[in-house]
């Protein structure tokens, strides 16, 4: 297939490697143009630059004078106002699609801007889900994703497909916008454990056990959950865990107050209370302003507890 892909970052750039890898044929865009060329550079024969989203949405690259049709277009941006810069506008997708595709937003944003744009672009008749991913840049980069997917049943069977080239799940959550509310409900409660867990670890080591025992028998009792059996927060437990390494790497403490933020955000506009969620966001964006919104998310404990 020939596929458009937007947002190159720490996400889209080993998602876009995998469906090359798939042996699909890529023309990417993205505002760091370093990361463009890089991803060209590679794989020259099958991935072609374009000079912005307007000729993107229009099947052209910068190497030739020759547009060529789209089967689908993938988007993986930070923010809801990126999304709707990117589809909506006399520059964005939908004003300069030259012929039917298939629409994937993969950005994590809140519920009511996928449906927004979704129902704009349906409205031109243009199909389109929203996938946003679990699995970290880790399963990015193995191809073992999590896509939790919102449209119709017809655009998830089409969209499936392509999404199976760089993940492992492909859940359809529901209509359009679904797939963010799974996303950010998932996130909200992983948050919450997390903190759970490093309350706990730090509780216990403060009172003298040690803390591999306790993660012990945490992980084979009541108290267990993904947080502390295979993401544990304490330094030394798990061998594999972003804090038996300073917590580099793994899922910033900043992106997870985004995620919760979203969660919270889509709670008020529906009067849903979510009290541990809203004391959640509070606890990440104090340490997010304490300076270590870099680290990891499990480095909270380190605000939490003597964990080190």
């Amino acid at each position: 297939m020939r596929i458009g892909f937007i947002g190159l970052g720490n996400m889209g750039l080993p998602m876009a490697s995998n469906l090359v890898k798939a042996g699909h044929h890529l023309v990417v865009f993205d505002v760091v143009e370093k990361l463009v060329q890089a991803l060209v550079a590679q794989h020259p024969t099958q991935v072609s630059a374009s000079p912005n989203i307007k000729s993107l949405a229009q099947g052209g690259d910068s190497s030739s004078q020759t547009n060529q049709a789209l089967d689908a277009i993938i988007t993986m941006v930070p923010e809801p106002q990126h999304v709707r810069s990117v589809y909506l506008g006399d520059a964005g997708v939908l004003a300069n699609l030259a012929a039917a595709c298939l629409l994937i937003d993969a950005s994590t944003i809140d519920p009511q801007t996928a449906r927004e744009v979704a129902q704009a672009a349906y409205e031109k008749g243009y199909s389109m889900v929203d996938a946003p991913v679990s699995g970290g840049t880790g399963g990015a980069q193995a191809g073992t994703l999590t896509f939790m997917v919102g449209g119709d049943e017809a655009a998830f069977e089409q969209a499936k497909p392509i999404l199976q080239a760089m993940g492992k799940n492909i859940v359809h959550c529901g209509g359009n916008g679904n797939g963010q509310v799974a996303k950010v409900a998932n996130n909200m409660l992983l948050a919450i454990s997390m903190i759970g867990t490093a309350e706990a670890m730090s509780l216990g080591v403060s009172l003298g056990m040690d803390p591999k025992v306790l993660a012990g028998v945490i992980n084979t009792s009541s108290g267990r959950c993904w947080s502390s059996d295979v993401y544990n927060p304490y330094p030394g437990v798990i061998d594999t865990a972003p804090s038996a390494r300073g917590y580099t790497g793994g899922f910033g403490a900043d992106l997870m107050l985004k995620d919760v933020g979203l969660a919270t955000a889509a709670a008020k506009s529906v009067k849903q209370a979510v009290p541990m969620g809203a004391l959640a966001q509070q606890l990440y964006q104090t340490f997010s302003n304490q300076g270590h919104g870099g680290l990891d998310f499990s480095a909270i404990i380190q605000m939490l507890g003597k964990a080190k």
